[in-house]
C-alpha cells in the first residue's frame, strides 16, 4: 500500500481532527489575506487620489506681503506690479527633464475688485485646465466662457444674493453669473472666477500671472526633483511641493500595513501552534498503527513522510480555501470603504498574494508538524506494539 493512500485513508477516518486543523489554518490565512488585500486596495486608492488631488507643485512670486490671500499668495494693500510672473516664461516648464510627468499647468491671475461696495478677490483661470484640475469642484451652471461671464464661489453668491443668470458689476464692468460653485469649505467659496485673459485685462495685468499650479501625472513622480528643475528654469519665483493631504493618508495606510504585518506574524504563530498540538495528538493516538508499520518493514523516513504528507495536504487545502475566504471578506468590506466607484478602493487579483497565502500555509504546516513527525519516526516498534 502506498504512503499517499494510507494518508488519505487516515484523513477520511479522522475527519473531525482534519476539519479542526483545516478550520484553524483557514481562519488564519483568511485573516491575513483580507488584511493584506484591504491595505493594498486602500493604498491604491490613496495613490489614485494623489493623481487626482490637483496641484502637486505651487509656483508663486517671491517676497509678497499682502493682506488678501489665495493658495499661499497674498493680495491687496500693496501694488503687485513688481511681483507677478511673466506668463510667457511658463513655456520653460515644458523643457525640464521630468516634463513628461507634468499633467497640467494652471496659471492664475489674482486681484482685488469692487463689487457692490465690497472688496473681493477675482481669480482669472484657464477654465478648461482649472476645472479639470479641481476635480472636487461641483459647479451649478457653466464655466466662464470669455467676455462677460464669471463663476461665483458659494460664499460670494450668498453675500451678494446672486444666482445663475444674474448680472453683477465688477469695478465698472458688467458680467453675467454663468455658474456658482457648491461649498468647498475653503478659500474657493470666497472667489469670483473669470477667464484668464478677461481677468488680466480687468486687473491691468496683461501677460502676467500671480501664481501657477502644476499637477504631476503619477503618484510616485519625483516631485522634489521637479521642484528643483522648475526653480532652475524660472529664477525669481518660489516653487513648493504641496501634497500634504494625500501624503498624510499614505502615511496612515503605511501604518495600517505595519499593523497588518504584525497581525500576520501573530496569526502564523497561532496557526503553527495549532498544527503542532494537533499533529502531536495524532502521533500519540496512532502509536499502535505506527508500531505496526515499523514492525512490517516501514523505515523511519516512511513514517516521517506519512505524517508530513498528511499535514501538507491539510495545510495546502487550508491555504487555498483561506485565500478564497479572505478575498470574499475583502470584496464584502470594500463597498463600505468607497469601493465600486471610479477612483475609489477596488480589489485586483494579485498572483503574488495568492502564491504567498498557499505557500505560507504549507510551510507553516510542515514546519509545525516536523517535530511530531520526527517523534513518530523514532518510536521503538517493540515499545509501540506493547500497547496492543
Amino acid at each position: 500500500m502506498r504512503l499517499e493512500t494510507i494518508t488519505f485513508n487516515n484523513l477520511k477516518r479522522r475527519k473531525g481532527r482534519a476539519l479542526f486543523l483545516l478550520a484553524g489554518l483557514l481562519v488564519g490565512v483568511a485573516t491575513v489575506v483580507a488584511l493584506m488585500s484591504l491595505t493594498r486596495a486602500l493604498g491604491e486608492r490613496a495613490r489614485h487620489e494623489l493623481e487626482l488631488f490637483g496641484a502637486n507643485i505651487l509656483i508663486t512670486p517671491q517676497s509678497d506681503q499682502l493682506s488678501l490671500s489665495y493658495g499661499g499668495i497674498s493680495l491687496g494693500g500693496v501694488s503687485l506690479t513688481e511681483h507677478e510672473i511673466d506668463q510667457a516664461s511658463l513655456a520653460k516648464i515644458g523643457t525640464i527633464r521630468n516634463s513628461r510627468n507634468i499633467a497640467a499647468v494652471a496659471p492664475k491671475v489674482l486681484g482685488a475688485v469692487e463689487v457692490e461696495g465690497r472688496r473681493m478677490l477675482l481669480m482669472g483661470v484657464d477654465p478648461q485646465v482649472e476645472f479639470g484640475l479641481k476635480k472636487w469642484w461641483q459647479l451649478k451652471g457653466e464655466r466662464p466662457t470669455g467676455e462677460g461671464t464669471l463663476v461665483l464661489g458659494s460664499e460670494v453668491a450668498r453675500l451678494l444674493k446672486l444666482s445663475r443668470g444674474d448680472a453683477v458689476d465688477l469695478s465698472g464692468h458688467s458680467f453675467q453669473v454663468s455658474g456658482i460653485l457648491q461649498p468647498t469649505g475653503g478659500q474657493d467659496d470666497q472667489l469670483l472666477i473669470a477667464d484668464l485673459a478677461v481677468a488680466q485685462r480687468l486687473l491691468g495685468k496683461q501677460g502676467q500671472v500671480s501664481l501657477v499650479e502644476v499637477a504631476a501625472l503619477c503618484a510616485n513622480c519625483p516631485v522634489s526633483d521637479m521642484v528643483a528643475q522648475i526653480s532652475e528654469v524660472l529664477p525669481g519665483v518660489d516653487v513648493k511641493a504641496v501634497q500634504q493631504v494625500v501624503k498624510t493618508r499614505m502615511h496612515a495606510i503605511g501604518q495600517l500595513q505595519l499593523f497588518a504585518w504584525g497581525v500576520t506574524v501573530v496569526v502564523l504563530l497561532v496557526g503553527a501552534l495549532l498544527v503542532f498540538v494537533t499533529m502531536m495528538a495524532a502521533v500519540n493516538e496512532r502509536t499502535r498503527e505506527i508500531g505496526i508499520f515499523r514492525a512490517i518493514g516501514y523505515r523511519r523516513s516512511h513514517i516521517l513522510r506519512l505524517v508530513l504528507v498528511e499535514a501538507g495536504i491539510v495545510s495546502a487545502l487550508a491555504g487555498l480555501l483561506g485565500y478564497l475566504a479572505g478575498i470574499g471578506v475583502t470584496l464584502g468590506a470594500l463597498p463600505f470603504l468607497g469601493g465600486g466607484h471610479e477612483g475609489h478602493a477596488a480589489w485586483h487579483f494579485d498572483p503574488q498574494l495568492a502564491l504567498a497565502a498557499l505557500s505560507s500555509a504549507v510551510i507553516v504546516g510542515l514546519l509545525a508538524a516536523l517535530q511530531p513527525a520526527l517523534r513518530a519516526s523514532r518510536l521503538d516498534p517493540s515499545e509501540a506494539l506493547r500497547t496492543l
